[in-house]
């Protein structure tokens, strides 16, 4: 498997990864610049030259992993018989200077109506790194043609139409994706936030709408719905900054996705 092929599969399973690049050389070395690696958890695929180099890049990397770093590290090998190392002797005689590059599961969104307000979120959220779902019962909503302005999108885009009960792909979504509840129908918007509120590994939960409608749905969730007010305060609404009050719907989008991006650095997540 190519490391890019690898990279591709880190990501779809999400799981965490490190790349690990041969930066530079000098003298001789069992690689080339730019040889590469991708170390995950329990594999890896490619490789800088083996031996020692690549023993302790690998467990390097897996520490990395363990701590959740985020910020790409330099390491520099000196390859003569002269160095103690951890694993075994290399004595090619050259230097080599290897870049490890976290590669972190990224994020996950998931927005539920792709009406104006949520084709024109997906449209800036799509410039992301993250992976992007989008949920509507309606499937002229979904076609390609309406969806074709995401076609440059950064993000991994994930289109799923049901027609019947949106609220069970919340059981599909990566563990800690933050939901964004903003469909044609209030009575669908019920059922989603009454859905979230019992599928215990999203990330944060938005709902678009007025306080007359929160005020109707946090009791319904209450009284019908059996949840606890701990629990009903982990929707958020109204979505997106305060200070931004226009209710255009690519204002409304930019508003919601500022207020999310600004949720991402909050919890780092």
């Amino acid at each position: 498997m190519t490391w890019v092929a690898a990279v591709a599969r880190l990501r779809a399973r999400r799981e965490t990864g490190v790349l690990v690049t041969v930066a530079t050389v000098r003298g001789h070395a069992p690689r080339e610049a730019g040889a590469k690696l991708v170390v995950g958890e329990t594999g890896t695929w490619g490789s800088i030259g083996g031996g020692n180099v690549e023993a302790v890049a690998i467990g390097r990397a897996r520490e990395m992993m363990a701590a959740a770093e985020r910020e790409p590290e330099l390491m520099d090998f000196a390859l003569n018989d002269k160095v103690t190392n951890q694993h075994g002797v290399q004595c090619c005689g050259g230097t080599v200077t290897v870049l490890l590059e976290p590669l972190p599961v990224v994020r996950a969104v998931a927005i539920f109506g792709v009406g104006h307000v949520g084709l024109e979120l997906a449209r800036i959220l799509s410039r992301q790194d993250l992976d992007l779902h989008l949920i509507d019962t309606r499937s002229d909503i979904l076609t390609k043609e309406r969806l074709g302005v995401l076609a440059d999108a950064v993000a991994q885009v994930h289109v799923h139409h049901t027609p019947l009960l949106p609220e069970e792909v919340l059981q599909e979504l990566p563990r800690g994706t933050h939901v964004l509840i903003m469909t044609h129908d209030h009575a669908e918007d019920a059922a989603l936030c009454d859905a979230a509120l019992r599928t215990d590994h999203l990330g944060s939960i938005g709902l678009i709408g007025s306080a007359a409608k929160w005020a109707r749905f946090r009791k319904r969730l209450s009284t019908e719905g059996g949840h606890e007010d701990s629990a009903i305060d982990r929707i958020k609404t109204p979505i997106g900054l305060p200070d931004i009050t226009g209710k255009e719907p690519a204002t409304i989008a930019v508003s919601v996705a500022a207020d999310l991006l600004r949720t991402f650095e909050t919890a780092g997540t």
